[in-house]
């Protein structure tokens, strides 16, 4: 979850609004990408969840990071909650989970080596602690009760709110993690194709990286569990966004979309106000029940916008949610399957040509049997298998096409880092597709085996 945003000023006129995200616009080379992936940490002798304090906890691990990898301190209340380096942040997610907000870098190579870093930095200073780290889509066994709220006040307005809207919002927040990818656009029209494209194709993401068959100790009828609680949990902030695919499509539009999501908060003098179910457009008016005769900052225009959560949206760049998180080699995958589709011309064209003609039940058809059947699904007769083959293969074309190569120049291109992906649409089997023949075969049905088998 975001970091809450600080100054910007006053906004003084709507317009400011649809500038904010404008103001992200940039020349192609010096487009980057931003990746974010979250992981389950656990005691290893017991299999449970790490608390937030004590010995062998939450505290302890960003303790260690802080004082034998040169993190920083973020706090809340007192309470060690993140770190930052240079341009990246350590956060928790509501139930410990822990994700590193990576730099904006220029290639797959220095994200993965920037992922490699980190998982290194974890688990030494895990080793010491007997705690572990895992990558799934959704906690494998953990029960609701066995996994503490974070001491953030954003999680504490979130987890009351979430009672109330949708039936699934309390178990996205403690037991899912995702791996997310965040990308930059040239100008509207720029952002307005991609968005299409990010949004038609997400299901075909949420297929090839399903990871989370498992939850509550036993198979859930999902290969992305997670993506099926995301289907349930607050309609007014979640979903497929079909606007996007409206003639007239653009900053402005994301803006009244955004103005029409519900409030959980504004953040002042380091403490959240609660404003659970307000509007946005009476706190523009300066009518905020919360902060009566206030208006807002864009600051606090920034903080409302990361509480929408389709599957894809836009601020100063667009971010692609929709993937469990998964195996290093998976990490590693996300950002260059996307990279591959919207960093090349030809890529996006062929990309869009590829999805272009889905109207809004079929986009949504695929969002839901993606969660059920990952690459076996089917929807009117549309194959996710056949689209996903063709969607790693126009991505691999992006990626030979921008030619960024690794291994002080050993490596031609990114491409390679499709392997997984490649793998998958070639057998039809997925992460979950592994863990379910796990499941009936050597594990005998006992989930816990994931854990020996599949940490970092």
């Amino acid at each position: 979850m975001s970091i809450p945003q600080s100054g910007g000023g006053p906004i003084e006129h709507h317009d400011q609004l649809a500038e904010y995200m404008a103001d992200g616009c940039k020349p192609k080379d010096a487009w980057r990408i931003g990746t974010e992936h979250e992981k389950f940490g656990y005691c290893r002798d017991t299999l449970k969840p790490l608390p937030f304090e004590g010995p062998r906890s939450i505290d302890a691990i960003l303790g260690g990071l802080r004082d034998r990898h040169g993190w920083s301190e973020v706090r809340e209340g007192g309470k060690l909650t993140g770190l930052e380096k240079g341009m990246c942040n350590i956060s928790l997610e509501p139930g410990g989970a822990l994700e590193l907000a990576g730099a904006p870098l220029e290639t797959i190579h220095e994200t993965c080596d920037e992922v490699n870093q980190h998982l290194a930095e974890v688990k030494d200073v895990c080793e010491d602690l007997g705690a572990g780290f895992i990558g799934l889509g959704a906690a494998p066994h953990w029960m609701h009760d066995e996994m503490p709220l974070m001491p953030k006040g954003r999680y504490k307005l979130m987890d009351a709110y979430m009672g109330k809207v949708g039936t699934m919002g309390r178990a996205m927040m403690r037991r899912t993690c995702t791996v997310q990818v965040n990308l930059d656009f040239s100008s509207e029209a720029d952002m307005v194709q991609k968005m299409r494209v990010a949004i038609a194709m997400q299901p075909i993401a949420v297929a090839l990286f399903a990871n989370s068959p498992f939850f509550e100790g036993k198979l859930n009828g999902h290969k992305s569990w997670r993506s099926r609680i995301w289907r349930d949990l607050d309609p007014a902030r979640t979903g497929m966004v079909p606007f996007v695919f409206e003639e007239g499509f653009g900053f402005e539009r994301w803006v009244q979309y955004a103005l029409d999501v519900p409030m959980y908060f504004v953040y002042r003098d380091g403490k959240y106000i609660d404003a659970l179910g307000m509007s946005f457009r009476d706190f523009m008016a300066g009518k905020l029940p919360a902060l009566p005769g206030e208006t807002p900052t864009l600051s606090d225009w920034a903080d409302h916008m990361t509480t929408a959560f389709p599957e894809a949206r836009v601020k100063k760049f667009i971010e692609m949610r929709g993937a469990d998180g998964g195996p290093w080699r998976r990490l590693c995958a996300l950002p260059a399957f996307w990279v591959g589709l919207m960093y090349d011309q030809t890529a996006l064209d062929a990309a869009w040509d590829l999805v272009k003609g889905f109207d809004a039940e079929t986009r949504e058809g695929l969002r839901v049997a993606a969660s059920v059947d990952a690459l076996q699904a089917e929807v009117n007769g549309v194959k996710m298998l056949d689209l996903a083959r063709e969607a790693v293969a126009i991505s691999h074309a992006g990626l030979v096409a921008r030619a960024r190569p690794g291994a002080g120049g050993m490596i031609p291109d990114e491409a390679h880092f499709l392997n997984a992906l490649q793998e998958s649409v070639e057998s039809g089997k997925t992460q979950a597709d592994e863990l379910i023949e796990h499941y009936h075969g050597d594990w005998n049905g006992d989930v816990t085996r994931v854990f020996e088998a599949y940490s970092y």
